[in-house]
């Protein structure tokens, strides 16, 4: 795994896909917008990760990934209530195929953000 990868990851997952209770600075953007009436306003939330570079990130999660490498990341940051070997079997791959994929997501978004910063 990339770490700065890692860590944008799991800012994200936090950022756009977190059911934390109202009023804990994170959570669902959707509900956000509809709490402030559409009007969003940066720093808000205490986000460490950009909003853009969480926009960024669903945009790459959910279009440019491929299904697998999509499953594994949203599995992996996202589902907080499984194990493991839940999630593996939920994505209906071996550990080394899990974390090879994984890694490949990894390399595939870290391309995309640097192809982004060039």
């Amino acid at each position: 795994m990339i770490k700065r990868i890692d860590t944008l990851l799991k800012l994200w997952a936090d950022d756009l896909h977190s059911d934390a209770p109202e009023g804990s600075g994170s959570g669902n953007m959707i509900a956000m917008l509809m709490e402030t009436k559409g009007e969003l306003i940066r720093g808000t939330r205490g986000s460490r990760v950009l909003l853009d570079d969480s926009a960024d990130i669903e945009l790459i999660v959910n279009k440019h990934l491929s299904p697998e490498l999509s499953v594994v990341v949203r599995e992996h940051y996202c589902n907080h209530d499984s194990f493991l070997s839940q999630k593996m079997l939920f994505c209906g791959c071996s550990a080394p195929t899990y974390y090879r994929r994984l890694h490949e997501a990894h390399q595939y978004i870290d391309g995309l953000l640097m192809g982004r910063a060039a």
